[in-house]
């Protein structure tokens, strides 16, 4: 077997693709209360960039039959990578990348203020127009979710479509080993996202207050199929993933258009090269049955399916192909995954480490970054060994430029 196996007493046995991998206790133990839940379908599927999350384990496959766990799915709905290759070569970037980066930053909103009367420099002040026509695709979807939920509307939605955000989110320029540069970025579905995943995770709580007590943890609060909450949830998440998936697309040509301004070098970028989510849940068959796959930290990998597994910043990242791994639900990781807390790494490292893990990249070097450093996550190249019969790697990147919020 290409996998780890724990048996679960009471419950559905844990399939994990961590060899050579750390995996916290903590973590084994949320998956542990995960695989309990009476409505998992054959086994649980761990990835292995696995570790500790809220609600559910990050790097994990959850199938379900007759129910679904909001917070298994999280806040950060649909959120994942795109990558496009370009016709650009290495040679025709300028020897100094401060310009390009600046540029990004100012073509992408990105970060967040937060306090009385400060506008949030992670939104438009006023959208421009490619973000109104994309926002009217998604209008008359927001606007059936709600009706049923009101307090969802005045949320951060039309002003965040086409910005980063913060943590983890990226936008980086990459060369492959053919030396050709690539764009890739990760983001999600922002704040209405998040107030959606909030919204159903607190009514999911509310409709099991009765029997709350017996679950193993009060995140694991879940939707039965056919009660009229499931159904709103099932809508709102696949708007807000379709969101999401939109957000990215519409960073992507700001920042293609961002580089045309920079280069002089005409040249041509393959957008739709890849646009994959990473926590998300849809329904697929698996082993003969249909299921709701909750992806928490994982990348649908079916057979011959690209997907994008990023490593931290300074470290390389990977354009793979999908091996249709029955056993995992046919998934990858969608990263490295973290090794200690953000708190920690800020404990633990400073500006001088952050200085010298990045040397190469262009990118930000303060303390505000110091959670995101290299060291703070596991190693890319074991992760990738542990999941070598999941996927196949197509082509491998190392940024030059990174964006961070």
């Amino acid at each position: 077997m290409d996998y780890q196996l724990l048996e679960v007493e009471n419950g559905k046995p844990i399939k994990m693709w961590t060899q050579d991998v750390p995996v916290e206790d903590e973590a084994r133990e949320q998956l542990i209360n995960t695989a309990r839940m009476p409505f998992i379908y054959r086994h649980l599927a761990v990835m292995p960039d696995v570790h500790l999350g809220k609600g559910s384990t990050i790097g994990s496959v959850i199938p379900t039959q007759g129910a679904i766990i909001p917070a298994a799915v999280g806040v950060d709905i649909g959120c994942g990578m795109m990558a496009a290759c370009t016709t650009l070569l290495a040679s025709d970037l300028p020897d100094n990348l401060h310009a390009l980066r600046t540029a990004i930053e100012r073509a992408v909103p990105h970060g967040r203020t937060v306090g009385r009367g400060r506008r949030d420099e992670g939104s438009w002040d006023t959208p421009p127009e490619t973000v109104d026509a994309m926002w009217a695709g998604l209008l008359e979807g927001f606007t059936r979710i709600t009706d049923r939920h009101p307090c969802l509307k005045n949320t951060n939605n039309r002003k965040h479509l086409g910005t980063l955000g913060t943590g983890n989110h990226f936008i980086e320029v990459c060369l492959d080993e053919a030396d050709r540069v690539w764009f890739m970025l990760h983001s999600g579905s922002r704040g209405v996202g998040n107030a959606i995943g909030s919204h159903f995770i607190g009514l999911a709580q509310k409709d099991m207050q009765q029997h709350i007590a017996k679950l193993p943890n009060r995140d694991l609060a879940y939707f039965s199929e056919g009660s009229q909450h499931f159904d709103d949830y099932v809508e709102a998440v696949g708007w807000a993933q379709d969101f999401a998936r939109r957000n990215r697309l519409l960073m992507m040509q700001n920042v293609i258009a961002a580089t045309r301004g920079v280069i002089a070098q005409p040249f041509s970028a393959s957008v739709e090269a890849v646009n994959c989510h990473h926590n998300y849940v849809q329904r697929e068959t698996h082993f003969g049955a249909e299921v709701l796959i909750t992806r928490k930290g994982a990348v649908s990998a079916q057979k011959g399916e690209f997907g994008i597994i990023p490593g931290s910043m300074g470290a390389r990242s990977f354009i793979v192909r999908g091996l249709g791994n029955e056993e995992s639900f046919c998934s990858c990781s969608h990263g490295a995954g973290r090794t200690m807390s953000r708190n920690e790494a800020r404990r633990r490292f400073t500006v001088a480490d952050q200085e010298r893990a990045t040397a190469h990249v262009e990118c930000r070097k303060d303390a505000d970054v110091i959670d995101e450093i290299p060291m703070a996550y596991k190693d890319i190249d074991t992760v990738m060994h542990a999941q070598r019969e999941l996927v196949e790697v197509v082509h491998t990147l190392h940024q030059v430029v990174c964006v961070k919020g």
